[in-house]
């Protein structure tokens, strides 16, 4: 058993019930990924901007602690928020930032701590201090950041000297994680020049995540030019605005897979057809395994495969995060399912490649896995205690096989307030919406 199993078991497993066809209608909680983005950019605004819909969890709590540390005063009225930025500084000094699990916060807030007043310290948890972060300071450094990487292997803690950014040109390193992108593009207007990023590689991993950053980047007012092989960013700050967050899609996956699984309908409330939130391919993929979508003004309806899912090969570059649910899918589907470009879920939460393969084979079904694919073969299922690794998305993942295999257990369930605190309620509204 490894460590991390053996923590696992430190927590009362969650029995997941079976489901009959479904027959929900849900609403979701506020997307995390446009709230800490909107978060960062609300608090280098002038005063005041207020944030609407915010759902709280592990991950948005870091980022408002940590802005919080950094002298921003956020309050909060519910799922209002009212950001009184400062005008792209922060007045902290000589604070430790700890930002938990949260990659989001930990490669955001690094970036933005070196418009800080003086010293500041980032640091998370052990698994935190694996997951590199040297490609985003390495760029730091050459547009007039003053910081080093103080862990192992370019992992943190940092520490970062408050002395402003002054701008000018860096590449970037772009095949490992797109939050190091985002994190230079959310500070970048506040630089005392402008900012040309340009990026290192052909291969940008999860891209669909830098346009939802620019999308809200352009939301508060920034200006930036994308050009073939970068973007160039004005220093021109930003603009204090009244934001409403979607509902998120990362949740919604989770939802849409539920009917993939257990059959029936699932249907989504405020998504609007414009989204550009990336795990909305979800849907396509899908369509190509067998579900039948309906896309209305601000729902999202998907009904199961009126007989056996497909299985399928398919590229999920763009958007690793929907990688888990798709791999608990393809359990149920005729034939193997090849899931390709997925190498970045190794610096995950968890290495996920790994997870994903030992849960699979413990649930009765075949995996085989490489640099950055995993396949998946159906076998005869059975009954369950999944490990989790800590990992929300392993525990919302595998819950899911559990509408339809009995005795499905999810250890260390908590987890999922990384993200989603309320996510078995969720489960169990879907059961109870079902029987009504």
């Amino acid at each position: 058993m490894t460590d991390l199993e053996a923590s696992d078991r430190s927590h009362a497993p969650y029995a997941v019930s079976t489901l009959p066809p479904l027959q929900a209608v849900v609403r979701l909680p506020g997307s995390r990924s446009i709230t800490n983005r909107a978060l960062v950019c609300a608090a280098l605004a002038p005063p005041s901007s207020v944030l609407r819909g915010i759902t709280e969890s592990d991950d948005v709590n870091a980022m408002a602690e940590g802005l919080s540390s950094l002298g921003i005063r956020i309050g909060k009225k519910g799922a209002r928020w009212e950001v009184e930025g400062q005008s792209g500084t922060f007045s902290a000094s000589d604070v430790t930032l700890d930002v938990g699990a949260s990659g989001t916060t930990a490669r955001f807030l690094t970036a933005a701590s070196c418009l800080a007043a003086g010293n500041i310290f980032l640091t998370g948890t052990s698994r935190m201090k694996e997951r590199p972060i040297s490609g985003l300071t390495k760029a730091l450094k050459s547009i007039g950041a003053e910081l080093r990487v103080t862990g192992e292997n370019g992992c943190p803690p940092v520490q970062i000297i408050g002395s402003g950014l002054s701008g000018g040109r860096t590449s970037v390193e772009t095949h490992l994680s797109s939050q190091f992108l985002s994190g230079l593009l959310l500070s970048a207007p506040c630089a005392n020049s402008d900012v040309e990023l340009i990026f290192s590689s052909k291969t940008t991993v999860s891209k669909p995540f830098l346009e939802l950053t620019y999308q809200v980047m352009e939301d508060f007012g920034a200006e930036f030019s994308i050009t073939q092989n970068g973007v160039t960013v004005h220093a021109r700050g930003y603009k204090p605005t009244d934001y409403t967050v979607e509902p998120d899609a990362q949740s919604a996956v989770y939802a849409f897979c539920a009917a993939a699984i257990a059959g029936g309908t699932v249907k989504v409330l405020g998504i609007p057809q414009n989204s550009t939130q990336t795990d909305l391919r979800i849907l396509e993929i899908l369509e190509r395994m067998g579900c039948s979508v309906q896309r209305e003004n601000s729902s999202v309806l998907v009904q199961g495969a009126t007989g056996k899912l497909k299985g399928i090969e398919v590229d999920m570059k763009g958007i690793p995060d929907a990688v888990l649910a798709l791999a608990v899918v393809a359990l149920f589907a005729e034939g193997p399912t090849m899931i390709k470009n997925i190498a970045n879920l190794k610096i995950k939460e968890s290495n996920r490649l790994q997870a994903l393969k030992n849960e699979i084979c413990r649930l009765g079904a075949k995996a085989e896995i490489g640099d950055d694919f995993i396949q998946i073969e159906p076998k005869p299922l059975h009954s369950a205690e999944v490990q989790t690794y800590e990992d929300h998305r392993m525990a919302m993942s595998f819950a899911l096989a559990g509408l339809k295999i009995p005795g499905i257990k999810i250890c260390n369930p908590s987890c999922v307030n990384k993200t989603w605190p309320e996510y078995f309620s969720f489960l169990e509204k879907l059961e109870t919406e079902t029987q009504s």
